[in-house]
């Protein structure tokens, strides 16, 4: 079951999800540091990373999954938010040229087909970016943020879920060395635990950050195991001893 959306807007507008924010937005910014005249599409619950792009997109829009509840965004303007089941986007075939991808995979029963939904409303050759729970992180072993719930990720694990539904991991980082907890003395810490974390322990952020290309034709784990199945009877056949 997914997190609620009023459960996610009360942590975004807490001290801790700010930092959380923050963090994890920065490594965004080094990532897609310009989207001028792009069409962006946020899914899950990106309206906190999106909005810093709004005025440079060309269109920017968020689908909120079902299970999960929708808010409007932007706030005093029309709205661009769509309510949705994730494995059936409402809309056309290549459209966007970024994808932002925040509290979505991890609590989704159906990644694999959500993730060739999000490929095919994409540009060719556009661009994703996954925030996930890292998995080797105390912030995914805690209830006290919405990325304690559902699977967290290593990189290796969304590399692979990546590749498989045809899109090439070009890129990953990780954010968020602050320890989960609403304490403000660490709260107000959470810069200085950025810094220390990126060079002490660089793989244990709680957030891991992976961007992606849309590949039109690409050789995947799915793709491999069904050549093979495909191949088993002929290796059968020309045997010894096989029938002819």
């Amino acid at each position: 079951m997914r997190v609620d959306v009023l459960a996610l807007q009360r942590f975004y507008a807490s001290p801790l999800g700010d930092a959380a924010r923050r963090a994890a937005l920065r490594r965004l910014k080094a990532l897609w540091p310009n989207v001028n005249g792009l069409d962006l599409l946020g899914l899950g619950y990106a309206s906190p990373y999106l909005e810093g792009y709004r005025g440079s997109a060309r269109r920017a829009a968020m689908l909120m999954p079902g299970e999960q509840g929708a808010e409007p965004w932007p706030a005093g303007a029309p709205c661009m938010t769509a309510l949705a089941d994730e494995t059936r986007l409402p809309f056309m075939d290549s459209v966007f040229d970024r994808v932002l991808i925040v509290h979505a995979l991890e609590e989704s029963s159906a990644v694999h087909a959500m993730l060739r939904e999000i490929w095919r409303v994409m540009a060719p050759e556009g661009r994703l970016v996954v925030i996930a729970a890292n998995r080797w992180s105390l912030w995914a072993q805690s209830d006290v943020s919405p990325f304690g719930h559902g699977r967290p990720y290593s990189r290796s694990q969304l590399s692979a879920l990546l590749a498989d539904a045809m899109f090439e991991p070009v890129a990953s980082a990780r954010a968020l060395y602050a320890p989960p907890s609403h304490r403000p003395l660490l709260v107000r810490a959470s810069e200085a635990f950025e810094r220390v974390g990126e060079l002490i322990w660089p793989a244990h952020g709680g957030l891991l950050l992976m961007e992606a290309v849309k590949r039109l034709y690409a050789t995947t784990a799915r793709s491999e195991r069904r050549v093979l199945l495909a191949k088993a009877p002929e290796r059968r056949e020309s045997a010894p001893g096989g029938e002819h």
